[in-house]
């Protein structure tokens, strides 16, 4: 991990020579200003600034924004929702373990039309390209993360920016997810880098974005625990790590996360190296002060160049075959023990060039702009032995409209892309979104459409390795999936409703542990959220509910809870101390029952199952305590208190949102999150 430190550093200092460094502070400030300007807090549309105080009364401003974004954005200064700290949303529920596989509680669909190499249990840890933030800073700045819970749960979070003189901003972030787990053969170790560099010209013409992201994620898999016997409830278990578990040798529990080492597991590694050139044509000007000329540029005409090279490497090796029984139960497998390895993998590399040009109708609102492209992918895919390896092509166009009006009033949305040629030819997505702010009494309100056809993920090809030659052989159609969507925000009155509905055909999917399928009828289904704060009298305290109805209409291949709901009642504020920010109380989640999928751990997917219903034995509840001074953060909680069994007077009424998959019992997290200005 040192090494790509130190290439990321290498390849720093060569883009620091593009630009000048013998400018002054007050230039360098006035650079990055021409780059973004200021702006303010999440939520507020004014200034975000972290400031360090010194005897020379400095302080730093600092914004950001994505690739596919020009507007800039401000840091989220909230701290009573800790589930923004961790990878991990609160609807999603993952095998028991952190790090482990997850799924939404919500019905999701994955919505791109192209290839998609199919594996997504582990989306929420990785890094990725599109989620890269690009910095505006007026110094250094650096983030230092440290999350510690039960049985040596950690988490590692670092991110430096700096501006290298007044034209380029380098930023580099490194994360480490280590969790031993409760349950035998559950150990997880992810780590994740990104690095990012933003350049602009001095004459605000050219600018260029590089981005490199890599993940390796590595999670044990047990298959769950055994049920010959109720070993949740059985006198002698109540160390959950002695449960027996259906895949894995059983070993002694190392909490130590310089020597992770996994027998049966999944291995996924990805990295994408990006990068992007802009040139601009349009009209120069400037901004005349007392004492500085602070140059301004008005794009009118915009080509752009981008070309990204990804890597998807797909693994699932058991090195410790212990019992036969379950392969050839559950895949069809036989296999021979003792044996020295079980081991298959799809690896996939995706090159992709694209051009486009924007043209911006109003001169002086870089928001609005029209966007037209073409983009040509190469792939090439490589499986087990006996498996023949693919070399194909992609050819598709692209368009977009934006336009976020200057006095903030509309914000419109609309992009569609068409494969015309290539292994995903047909394919196609469309997207559009209107927002209005009507008034203060109203707020905001947004409704949108969006339509996918799409060839299915490539693991629902016979030619992938984790199509097994057990499962019974089919082609499948293209996804056809229609979304409809109406969001009213309403900041006033801390009071957010939003619907969904799904129209879907041909959804594909897994009907057992090894079997793929796709559902040819049409099915529809409707979401209906509600987000809403109250006050409970006028000393900080309150009630905060977030409500998911969901309902499934005809005979999809989906399940949902019909409620999902989180609750928390606290004290937000500051106790009376100026610097001190406070959020403490109790935090509670609760789904009703439904017939959940399951989890099948040699193809590393969740499928659908219509027999058995899981049910909460109770709700998940926690107790936490975050605070904020000044730049340093820290979260302490307590974490399924539900799990309290007073007839064995220890915490081992386990909930299990997943079949033979039980969530821990009593966990205890200490968080320090804390910001530097250098």
């Amino acid at each position: 991990m040192l090494r790509i430190f130190y290439i990321l550093f290498g390849i720093a200092l060569l883009s620091a020579g593009f630009v000048s460094t013998a400018s002054a502070q007050r230039g360098a400030i006035d650079r990055i200003r021409g780059m973004g300007g200021n702006l303010g807090s999440a939520g507020s549309g004014k200034g975000d600034s972290v400031t360090h105080r010194t005897g020379l009364e400095d302080s730093i401003t600092i914004n950001f924004r994505f690739l596919d974004s020009t507007r800039l954005r401000g840091f989220d200064s909230t701290i009573y929702d800790f589930t923004r700290k961790v990878p991990m949303p609160w609807y999603n529920v993952h095998l028991g373990n952190f790090g482990s596989a997850s799924r939404s509680l919500l019905f999701t669909p994955l919505m791109q039309s192209g290839w998609d190499h199919g594996f997504h249990a582990y989306d929420n840890y990785n890094f990725t390209a599109a989620e890269t933030r690009f910095y505006n800073t007026t110094r250094p700045y650096t983030e230092m993360n440290y999350l510690l819970g039960s049985r040596a749960e950690q988490m590692i979070n670092i991110v430096h920016t700096q501006n290298i003189g007044p034209l380029l901003n380098i930023g580099i972030q490194y994360r480490l997810i280590n969790s031993p787990g409760t349950f035998q053969n559950m150990n997880d170790n992810h780590n994740s880098y990104r690095f990012s560099s933003w350049y602009q010209s001095k004459n605000k013409r050219y600018q260029h974005f590089v981005i490199l992201v890599g993940n390796k994620l590595q999670a044990g898999e047990n298959g769950g625990i055994k049920t010959d016997q109720p070993y949740l409830d059985t006198t002698g278990f109540d160390e959950r790590f002695t449960i027996p578990t259906q895949l894995g040798a059983e070993k002694v529990n190392n909490r130590n996360f310089f020597q992770t080492v996994i027998g049966t597991g999944t291995y996924f590694t990805n990295a994408t190296y990006l990068m992007r050139q802009q040139y601009d044509l349009g009209q120069k000007d400037s901004i005349v002060t007392d004492s500085t000329v602070i140059p301004l540029f008005y794009p009118r005409l915009r080509l752009e160049h981008t070309v990204s090279y990804s890597t998807y490497k797909y693994r699932f090796r058991d090195n410790e075959i212990v019992d036969s029984a379950y392969y050839k139960d559950n895949y069809g497998l036989d296999m021979v023990t003792p044996r020295d390895s079980f081991f298959i993998q799809d690896y996939w590399t995706d090159l992709t060039n694209d051009f486009s040009i924007y043209q911006f109708p109003d001169a002086k609102n870089a928001q609005q702009f029209v966007k037209v492209g073409a983009a040509f992918q190469m792939l090439s895919g490589k499986f087990d032995s006996g498996r023949v390896a693919v070399k194909e092509h992609n050819f598709f166009v692209h368009g977009e409209y934006r336009n976020r009006t200057r006095n903030k009033k509309w914000d419109i949305s609309a992009n569609g892309r068409f494969y015309v040629n290539g292994l995903n030819a047909g394919d196609y997505d469309a997207y559009i979104s209107l927002q209005r702010y009507i008034s203060q009494q109203v707020g905001y309100l947004q409704v949108g459409f969006q339509n996918t056809n799409r060839t299915p993920s490539y693991v629902f090809d016979q030619a992938s390795s984790f199509y097994l030659p057990t499962a019974v052989a089919d082609t499948f159609n293209k996804e056809n999936i229609t979304h409809i969507f109406a969001t009213l925000d309403q900041p006033r009155y801390r009071l957010k409703l939003s619907g969904s509905y799904y129209l879907v055909t041909n959804l594909t999917y897994f009907s057992s542990m090894l079997q793929p399928n796709q559902e040819p009828t049409l099915f529809n289904l409707l979401r209906i959220t509600a987000e809403k704060q109250f006050r409970l009298g006028r000393r900080g305290w309150n009630w905060k509910t977030w409500i998911i109805l969901q309902q499934r209409a005809g005979d999809g291949p989906v399940n949902v809870p019909l409620l999902t709901t989180r609750n928390t009642i606290g004290y937000d504020g500051n106790l009376g101390f100026k610097n001190l920010n406070i959020s403490f109380g109790l935090e509670g989640r609760y789904f009703t029952a439904y017939k959940a999928p399951g989890y099948s751990p040699l193809l590393g997917q969740y499928y659908f199952q219509d027999t058995a219903t899981i049910q909460l034995k109770m709700p998940d509840l926690s107790a936490y305590l975050h605070f904020r001074i000044k730049s340093f953060n820290a979260y302490v909680r307590a974490e399924n208190l539900n799990t309290f069994d007073p007839g064995k007077g220890g915490f081992s009424n386990n909930n299990i949102p997943t079949f033979n998959y039980p969530y821990p019992g009593l966990q205890i997290r200490v968080g320090i999150f804390w910001s530097f200005v250098n």
